[in-house]
């Protein structure tokens, strides 16, 4: 008797425990992106570097977000690309649920920052809050800059300042006075933040902490961990300050690989969870293996 040929990858869902917390990461896809977002590197080295690690050219980004389970609450940091972009992206949704969460269990949001692959799942088709239940956190500074006419008028193109600024806007209103803006600390049980501003003004990681066990969700450090790690003053188009964003991730790789801590990416490759070592002058970046112990 046939067997059935698949038809479709198995769900993008991975539990990680640190201590009494359970880490999900949930993947929403991946974009293809032109090489002319990569800045500050010969664009034939960029490439040669993708090559050389057996990616696609032009670079292919992954996109995660992280269900955080702790204290009978649970939080879900950053929303992903959302419904009706690329078919590529936009499962978190579909990966919730096979998680076996809903959206409606979700009672905090947290934003890393303001870009659209991270605010993009926050609402529905109807443009209602996809998380009836949840507070909605975005930092102070990210919520001032993507609010400032000003800079939004430094962008020459029109679509880039509504996709950026306009859109970004937009999706936060519908939460009403279920928006909160922080700062630094807890953000939530067992979760406080870590300015790694640069690639936006208040672009923050989240370090989940239980007894002796940490996981620092670190946003945006890198988008290309190709390119990036062996060359960090690689910049994206989309940083609003790249050189404080080099600084940032030169600051970021020591810290981890210092304290021999365990990370994860929006933009690593799923399952998105990693350990970083010195080597000579830079670094290497060491994927975790898959494991089913949580």
């Amino acid at each position: 008797m046939a067997v059935a040929i698949p038809t479709a990858q198995v769900p993008g869902v991975y539990h990680r425990r640190v201590g009494d917390i359970v880490v999900t990461v949930l993947h929403d896809g991946y974009q293809d992106v032109s090489m002319a977002t990569v800045r500050n590197i010969p664009p034939e080295d960029a490439a040669g570097l993708l090559r050389d690690a057996f990616r696609p050219v032009p670079r292919r980004t992954g996109v995660n977000t992280f269900l955080v389970q702790s204290g009978g609450r649970t939080a879900l940091v950053d929303t992903g690309c959302g419904p009706g972009g690329k078919a590529t992206v936009g499962h978190l949704f579909a990966n919730l649920k096979a998680a076996g969460i809903s959206a409606g269990d979700i009672d905090t949001v947290l934003l890393t920052h303001m870009h659209p692959d991270h605010w993009g799942g926050l609402l529905d088709a109807s443009g209602q809050p996809a998380f009836p239940n949840a507070e909605l956190k975005v930092h102070e500074a990210e919520y001032a800059y993507w609010h400032d006419d000003t800079a939004m008028n430094r962008l020459p193109e029109p679509e880039r300042r509504k996709l950026f600024f306009l859109d970004a806007r937009d999706k936060l209103v519908p939460y009403g006075d279920r928006l909160s803006l922080y700062t630094q600390g807890e953000v939530f049980p067992g979760v406080t933040t870590v300015a790694f501003p640069g690639h936006t003004p208040g672009h923050t990681g989240m370090l989940v902490s239980s007894g002796a066990d940490s996981l620092l969700i670190w946003g945006d450090i890198v988008h290309v961990p190709e390119i990036q790690v062996p060359r960090p003053e690689a910049t994206m188009a989309v940083d609003v300050d790249p050189e404080r964003g080099i600084e940032t991730r030169r600051r970021a790789f020591d810290m981890v690989a210092t304290d021999r801590l365990a990370f994860a990416g929006m933009h690593l490759h799923f399952p998105a969870v990693a350990h970083m070592q010195k080597r000579g002058d830079g670094y290497a970046l060491i994927p975790d293996a898959w494991s089913m112990d949580f």
